[in-house]
């Protein structure tokens, strides 16, 4: 899984950068079809041609491995140079990968990124072995910086390995955890910049119904839910989801190992998945008492259609992503009247702790 960047500009960059690379691909592929540019060669030769260079490549990065693994470590060998420019050339075999996916059969694209896969882990390995992290010693720690006061317009992107780190255990913050057959209710209290963060962690065949405004929002281990959300400030990180449905409006959303599940939303930047299959998307349909306020005030008050401008990170190719589809019309649900979810501690309801 690709790791996040946890400097939002960065994200920014990545995320463009992206889409560069797909126009970019998707331009050689008119070219190639209508028969004009370089990239008019007979396909046989070009994946001919490019496995050739692949293999070249792959080879080299190999011999430097081999050659670095036979260093005694105990020598302490100054290998920083080395294992940086060997980072470099497999960012160039990856990129070489990515500019000729548009006309490479699917399973020379997939056999491709899983030895670029592979090379990188050798690479940590290598690293993790050559140059060790140093021993902890108790030194005096200069202050942390005071993090800035990000504005409404301009809500930080907190999808960090660190955010999913956290979602692998069981994390601090308010949430619905290890609950099955049940609804779940929380509302949020109103203020100028919502309540703090909430997750929903291990549930099976629930009902979940957030309202008001709150910073973000952590789904792990979901299974047989239908999940209606309220407007979220930052972002929305969902991991390991099968067979449910999400209604959510966010300023960002990430999705990891999503199974036959469909999603309603209203989100600012592209919705990014991975690792993902039979996923279809929605426009979102939410609708309670102080919503239309809410999300105006949260910077969601429009529709963007980023809805359905989906990228998927684990699919290289200037073609249309299989992992995922628009919702066909006629089998959405429709608008969500969720006002009469109240908050209780009777019956079928909980209270978030």
């Amino acid at each position: 899984m690709e790791g996040s960047n946890p400097n939002p500009v960065a994200s920014d960059a990545l995320e463009k950068k992206h889409a560069l690379m797909l126009e970019r691909l998707e331009n050689l592929r008119q070219a190639r079809k209508t028969g004009s540019g370089s990239e008019a060669a007979p396909s046989f030769e070009s994946v001919a041609s490019f496995l050739s260079r692949f293999s070249d490549a792959k080879r080299s990065i190999d011999a430097e491995l081999f050659r670095l693994r036979a260093l005694d470590p105990s020598a302490k060998p100054d290998v920083k140079p080395q294992l940086e420019a060997l980072s470099v050339m497999i960012a160039d075999l990856e990129r070489l990968v990515a500019e000729n996916s548009y006309f490479l059969p699917s399973y020379d694209v997939r056999s491709s990124l899983k030895s670029i896969s592979d090379l990188k882990e050798s690479l940590d390995g290598l690293s993790a072995k050559l140059v060790p992290r140093k021993k902890f010693s108790f030194k005096n720690k200069p202050l942390k910086k005071p993090q800035p006061v990000l504005s409404k317009e301009k809500v930080e992107f907190r999808v960090l390995d660190e955010e999913k780190s956290d979602l692998g255990g069981v994390r601090e913050s308010p949430g619905f955890r290890s609950k099955k057959g049940n609804v779940l209710v929380k509302q949020f209290r109103v203020s100028e910049e919502g309540e703090g963060d909430f997750s929903l962690i291990d549930l099976d065949s629930c009902e979940v119904y957030l309202k008001g405004r709150f910073r973000a929002l952590f789904v792990h281990r979901i299974k047989n839910c239908r999940i209606f959300v309220g407007p979220v400030l930052g972002s929305v990180l969902i991991e390991d989801v099968e067979g449910c449905l999400f209604m959510l409006a966010s300023h960002q959303i990430r999705i990891h190992q999503a199974k036959m599940t469909d999603f309603y939303l209203r989100v600012r930047s592209r919705p990014i998945i991975e690792d993902c299959s039979v996923v279809r998307f929605a426009p979102y349909q939410l609708v309670y008492e102080g919503i239309e306020k809410e999300l105006q005030e949260s910077g969601l008050g429009e529709e963007t259609e980023n809805w359905s401008n989906v990228d998927d990170f684990r699919w290289l190719r200037a073609v249309q992503s299989p992992n995922w589809c628009v919702l066909p019309q006629e089998e959405r649900i429709g608008v969500v009247e969720i006002s009469d979810k109240r908050e209780q501690c009777q019956d079928n309801y909980f209270v978030s702790s």
